[in-house]
């Protein structure tokens, strides 16, 4: 099985590539030009065939250390800022003339959790990126780190990744690190094995899954590879994880690193925007009963079944599902104000509407607009 899927990633026509700081920066900062002209090198080969290729790159706080005279990634987030405004446009000048050499034009494209958080925004970004892939374009994808904060963003590049690869249609996800492939335990350990594939989540719970790496330049590991594996995989798409070394082995469906199956038919775009890109504002917790409803028959949420509500939240805004155990079973846009919901627990929609209007007589979130987590 592990091969036909390799085939899948061989044969896609849309193709996302994810590269991590580590692969394309020296260990001081500023761009290795070498490694990332490899790296071009690579994706025109499969661009040259025809194949769509998107393109996230880390690196743009990596790239500003050298200039700024920064010895190592800084903590403050001002500072962090300032290298990623120095160092993106280093970053997109390096890939806009390495692609040139190879007659391909580059756009870059900077997003930030309110991109994907704000389904406007998702839609805007979605349109954008499929525009620019339909008339020939190599988009170079980035978190805009310059105007990002702690509170809100995405971290890393990998669930970035992940969530642009179902922006886009990907047949494929490459997510690109310094270790080429998953294995059963830390790399450096004596006797560890790789992990050819992957084809559940199950698998992975005996597994030493490690931070991140030495370099010392980036803010992902192994463990935010893993979980963008799961986003893509949710989205009905496979995912090579390996090294840069390994670019184009993995591209022509080698058996390199670690494959992971995709699991379902895929979530539609609401329902993965809910349930990895949202942010949620509030909780409500429901009833064992409501949680049977949701997860049995995929049911909108009712008043009915709703016990208390937590944080301050608008209509529209979205939040988590909790049953009475505490764990999170869904994600949802909100119909009504936090603070208009207290009156509103434990009663029937009819109930409603005859006490308070008709306009009480819906669903607290429809089905249409839930996740399941």
């Amino acid at each position: 099985m592990s091969s036909a899927l390799r085939a899948r990633v061989a044969n896609a026509s849309t193709v996302v590539v994810k590269v991590g700081s580590s692969s394309i920066t020296s260990r001081t900062g500023g761009l290795d030009h070498d490694r990332l002209n490899e790296l071009v090198d690579a994706l025109a080969e499969r661009r040259a065939t025809g194949t769509r290729v998107a393109l996230v790159s880390s690196g743009a706080i990596a790239a500003g250390l050298a200039p700024l005279a920064l010895k190592k990634r800084p903590t403050e987030l001002a500072l962090q800022q300032a290298a990623a405004s120095v160092g993106q446009g280093l970053l997109v000048a390096e890939y806009t003339h390495a692609f040139a050499r190879h007659g391909f034009t580059v756009g870059q494209v900077l997003l930030t959790v309110e991109d994907t958080m704000r389904r406007a925004q998702y839609r805007n970004a979605r349109q954008a990126l499929s525009r620019l892939l339909d008339i020939g374009v190599v988009p170079v994808i980035n978190e805009n780190d310059t105007v990002a904060t702690n509170e809100i963003r995405f971290g890393d590049n990998d669930r970035l990744a992940a969530l642009v690869a179902h922006l886009v249609s990907a047949d494929a996800l490459v997510l690109l690190s310094d270790v080429d492939a998953l294995y059963d335990g830390p790399p450096k350990r004596a006797g560890v094995k790789r992990i050819s594939e992957v084809r559940d989540r199950a698998e992975l719970s005996a597994i030493e899954i490690g931070g991140i790496g030495t370099a010392g330049v980036g803010s992902g590991g192994m463990a935010t590879k893993v979980e963008a594996a799961g986003i893509a995989g949710a989205a009905g798409i496979p995912v090579v994880l390996t090294s840069m070394a390994n670019v184009r082995a993995a591209l022509a469906g080698d058996d390199v690193g670690t494959v992971f199956h995709p699991h379902g038919e895929g979530q539609g775009a609401r329902q993965l925007w809910l349930a990895h890109a949202s942010d949620p504002r509030g909780r409500l917790v429901v009833d064992a009963g409501a949680v049977r409803a949701l997860v049995e028959r995929r049911a909108s949420l009712l008043p009915a079944g709703v016990v208390s509500v937590e944080g301050d939240f608008a209509a529209g805004d979205a939040v988590d599902i909790v049953g009475p155990d505490g764990v999170v079973v869904g994600r949802g846009l909100v119909a009504y104000d936090s603070e208009d919901l207290p009156p509103m627990l434990g009663r029937s929609t009819r109930e409603l509407a005859e006490t308070l209007g008709p306009e009480y007589e819906r669903e607290l979130i429809h089905a249409d607009d839930l996740a399941l987590l």
